[in-house]
C-alpha cells in the first residue's frame, strides 16, 4: 500500500501494479548516497547474536542457508549493492531456518541526520505485510468455529451492508484471497502526516467509503486494500472487541512481539526509522484513515518478525504455544488462486508473484510499503526457511534481494524448457481481442488486437507487445513474460493476468463496447471514442439510447468527466491535488457556464502533462494566450478531435472559442488518456 500522489502526477501511464502490491515505485537510482558498506557516512553493520551452525561451504553446493557466517558474508555484499542502487538509507535483514535465527542484521542508518544505525530493534512500518497478520487473525476464528470461510461476510459485520450488484455472496475466503470484486479496492488507502495524531474509527471509515461489488466474488484477483480492512473489521465484530485489541491479545502478546502494534505507540515511535523518499530526502511519518488499518497499518521490527516467521514454519506453534492450527497454516501456505494452472497468485493472505524467481521452489511472499518504508517476508515452507526485511524508502530493492537470495541458496537445477508456440486463427482471436481495464487501477487500459497468427497488447505509454500462444488461454510476450487469459462463470474470455517488469502485475477485465445510441451511426468518426468512454463508464448517454453528440457541456460537467477519465479516483490522496492541478492557469472557472474548447484543452493538458511533439504546430484564429501552449502540445501529439486537421504548413484552426461538443469531448478524452480506438490508433 502506498501514498502515490506525487509519483502519479509525474508518471500517470507508468504506474506499476508491482508498485502498489509489493513495495514501491520502480526507481532507477541516479544519485549515489552514503549507504554502501564502505561509505564514510555509513555506520558499521549492527548485528544481533546469531546461531553458528556448520562451517561455511561453497555457495554452489548450498541448498538453503545453513551457516550464519556464510549467510552474513552473502547478505553484506547483496545489501551493499542494493542499497547503493536504490538510494536506500537503512535496512534490516533477518533469516530463520530450522527453528534458528541465522542472521538478524542492520545496514545503514535508521536516522541519517542523527547518525542512528539500524539494528534488530529498529521499528518500521510494514505496510501491506499487515494483511498477512489480518488473515491469520481471521483463520484463528475459523479454528474456533466462529467464522466460516464460505459464509456470507455480512453475517460477521454487525449489520453493516455491502452493496453487491452480482447476486453472489461475498465471503471471508474471497476477502483473504483478493477476489472480492470491489470496484474501488483502494478507496481507503489515503495517508497524511496530520492523521498521525488523530483517531478515525474503522466503522465510520468503512461506511463512509463503502465500494460496490461489481464482479462475482471469487472470480478474479484484484489487489484489495479495502477487502482486508473489511476482513479486519469482521474479526473485531466476531470477537466482540476492536481489531487492534484482538491483534494485541491473540497474536502479539502470545508471540512476545512487544515491538509490534497496529497503532503508533510513543515508545515504538521513539525507535522508528526515519522516512526517506527515493532520492534520499527526509519525509514525514504519515498516519491513516482508519487509524487501525488491517490492510497496512502495523509497525514491527526484526526481533519480533523472526518469532512470527518461526511460528509459521513450525505449523502454527511458537515456544509451545499454538497460535494457529496446522491445518490453517497449511491453507495459508497453499495457493488458492491461479490465472493459469502453472502460475499461482495468492494463498490466504500470502501472494506468489514472479514464479520464475521461485526457481522451482514452493515460495509464498508478502510485501508492503507506505510512504518512506518498505517491507517483505518470504517463506519457503518445504525448506523450513524464511526471511524478513524492512528499509526506509519505497523502492523495489526488496525484489532484488529476493532474487539474489533465491539464486544463491536455491538456484535453478535446470533451465526451464523453452515453450513451443502455436498460431492462433483469426476466428479464435475474436474471443480475445478488445479493450481491457485493470481491475484495480482504472487508469490502466490495454488493447488486445490480432494480426497474422499473433495477439498484440498495447497499454498506454508502455507500448506494444507481441503475444505468442503456448496453449489456449496462455501466451508469452517477447520478453518471456506470461499472459494468462481467464474465462468467467459463463465460459467467456473476460480477464487476463499479465506479469511484466518493468511494466505491471495485475488482472484486467474485458469491456463491453456495444454502442446502443441511435443518434451515433456506426460510421460516425466519433463512434469508437464514444464506445470507449461508455465502456469505461466515463461518459454515458443522455438516455439509454441517445448520446446527444452535438450537445454542450458545462465547465463543471467536463471537470467531472476529466477527473474520472484521468483514472485515479480510487486513490483518495490524489483527488484534491488533481482537482487543483486541473484548474491551474484556467481563468474565471464557472461550473455552470459552458466550457470552451480552449479551456477543455488546458484542463486536459494540466492532468495529461504531454510533452510537445517534434512537429511544430501554429494556431490560426483566436486563442487566448493562456491556452496556446496546451493546445499546440496536445495537437502535436495527435490529441485532437477528428474535425480538427493540421494543414501541410503545420497550422491549425482549433476553433478555440467555440463551445465543446459532447462528441468532441469523447475524442479528446479518449486520445489523451490512451483508451484506444480499434484498430490501434497510430500516434
Amino acid at each position: 500500500m502506498k501514498n502515490t500522489k506525487k509519483w502519479i502526477r509525474k508518471n500517470r501511464a507508468v504506474l506499476l501494479l508491482t508498485v502498489l502490491v509489493l513495495t514501491g515505485t520502480v526507481i532507477n537510482a541516479c544519485t549515489e548516497v552514503g549507504n554502501a558498506a564502505n561509505s564514510p557516512q555509513t555506520p558499521p553493520p549492527v548485528t544481533s547474536e546469531v546461531t553458528s551452525l556448520k562451517a561455511p561451504q561453497d555457495a554452489k553446493q548450498l541448498e538453503g542457508p545453513r551457516d550464519s557466517k556464510e549467510l552474513e558474508t552473502f547478505a553484506d555484499g547483496v545489501f551493499a549493492d542494493a542499497m547503493k542502487k536504490y538510494n536506500t538509507v537503512g535496512s534490516n535483514f533477518a533469516v530463520v531456518s530450522n527453528g534458528k535465527v541465522l542472521l538478524s542484521k542492520g545496514y545503514g542508518y535508521a536516522d541519517r541526520e542523527n547518525k542512528i544505525p539500524v539494528d534488530s530493534s529498529t521499528v518500521f512500518q510494514i505496510g501491506s505485510v499487515t494483511k498477512q497478520f489480518t488473515a491469520l487473525a481471521a483463520m484463528q476464528l475459523v479454528d474456533k468455529g466462529k467464522i466460516d470461510l464460505h459464509h456470507d461476510i455480512q453475517e460477521y459485520l454487525g449489520g453493516m451492508k455491502v452493496p453487491n450488484k452480482t447476486g453472489k455472496k461475498l465471503t471471508m475466503y474471497d476477502l483473504l484471497t483478493y477476489t472480492s470484486g470491489f470496484d474501488k479496492p483502494d478507496i481507503l488507502s489515503g495517508s497524511k502526516p496530520e492523521y498521525v495524531k488523530q483517531f478515525y474509527p474503522m466503522k465510520e471509515a468503512l461506511e463512509a467509503n463503502m465500494p460496490t461489488i461489481v464482479r462475482p466474488p471469487g472470480e478474479a484477483y484484484t489487489y484489495d486494500n479495502f477487502g482486508f480492512t473489511l476482513a479486519g473489521y469482521a474479526v473485531g465484530q466476531v470477537a466482540g472487541t476492536s481489531y487492534a485489541q484482538y491483534m494485541e491479545d491473540n497474536i502479539f502478546k502470545p508471540l512476545g512481539m512487544n515491538s509490534t502494534n497496529v497503532r503508533f505507540k510513543p515508545e515504538l515511535l521513539s525507535r522508528m526509522a526515519a522516512h526517506y523518499d527515493p532520492k534520499g530526502k527526509l519525509i514525514p511519518l504519515e498516519g491513516f484513515i482508519p487509524t487501525d488499518r488491517p490492510s497496512g497499518g502495523m509497525v514491527s521490527n526484526a526481533d519480533d518478525m523472526v518469532k512470527y516467521l518461526m511460528m509459521h514454519l513450525n505449523n502454527g506453534t511458537y515456544e509451545g504455544k499454538q497460535i494457529l492450527s496446522a491445518k490453517s497454516i497449511e491453507q495459508m501456505h497453499t495457493y488458492q488462486v491461479f490465472p493459469d494452472k502453472d502460475y499461482p497468485v495468492t494463498t490466504i493472505g500470502f501472494e506468489g508473484y514472479f514464479k520464475e524467481k521461485m526457481n522451482g521452489q514452493h515460495v509464498v511472499i508478502k510485501g508492503g510499503n507506505v510512504t518512506g518504508h518498505s517491507s517483505l517476508i518470504v517463506l519457503l515452507p518445504e525448506k523450513n526457511t524464511a526471511f524478513y526485511m524492512s528499509y526506509n524508502n519505497d523502492s523495489m530493492m526488496s525484489l532484488d534481494v529476493y532474487e539474489e537470495f533465491m539464486n544463491h541458496y536455491y538456484p535453478k537445477k535446470e533451465a526451464a524448457p523453452k515453450p513451443s508456440y502455436s498460431a492462433i486463427s483469426e476466428q479464435q482471436a475474436k474471443d480475445y481481442v478488445g479493450l481491457y481495464q485493470n481491475t484495480r487501477l482504472g487508469s490502466m487500459r490495454t488493447l488486445v488486437s490480432y494480426s497474422n497468427g499473433k495477439l498484440f497488447t498495447e497499454t498506454g505509454d508502455l507500448g506494444k507487445s507481441t503475444l505468442k500462444m503456448i496453449h489456449p488461454l496462455l501466451f508469452e510476450d517477447e520478453a518471456g513474460n506470461k499472459v494468462a487469459f481467464q474465462k468467467n462463470g459463463a465460459g467467456k474470455i473476460t480477464y487476463f493476468y499479465y506479469m511484466a517488469l518493468p511494466h505491471y502485475v495485475g488482472y484486467a477485465q474485458k469491456l463491453n463496447r456495444d454502442l446502443p445510441f441511435t443518434d451515433v451511426p456506426a460510421g460516425s468518426k466519433y463512434a469508437s471514442y464514444i464506445q470507449n468512454l461508455r465502456a469505461l463508464k466515463i461518459m454515458n448517454g443522455k438516455t439509454a439510447t441517445r448520446f446527444d453528440p452535438n450537445g454542450k457541456l458545462t465547465q463543471g460537467e467536463f471537470s467531472a468527466l476529466l477527473l474520472h477519465a484521468h483514472g485515479w479516483e480510487s486513490m483518495p490522496d490524489t483527488i484534491e491535488p488533481n482537482k487543483k492541478q486541473m484548474l491551474s492557469g484556467v481563468p474565471n472557472y464557472k461550473p455552470n457556464s459552458p466550457i470552451t474548447r480552449e479551456m477543455a484543452a488546458v484542463m486536459i493538458q494540466n492532468l495529461r502533462q504531454a510533452e510537445p511533439g517534434t512537429k511544430k504546430v501554429t494556431l490560426r484564429g483566436e486563442t487566448d494566450a493562456w491556452a496556446v501552449k496546451a493546445i499546440t502540445t496536445l495537437v502535436s501529439q495527435g490529441i485532437m478531435d477528428p474535425d480538427t486537421q493540421i494543414n501541410k504548413d503545420g497550422s491549425i484552426n482549433f476553433r478555440s472559442k467555440q463551445p465543446l461538443k459532447r462528441q468532441e469531448a469523447s475524442a479528446l478524452l479518449d486520445l489523451a488518456f490512451d483508451y484506444y480506438t480499434l484498430p490501434i490508433a497510430k500516434r
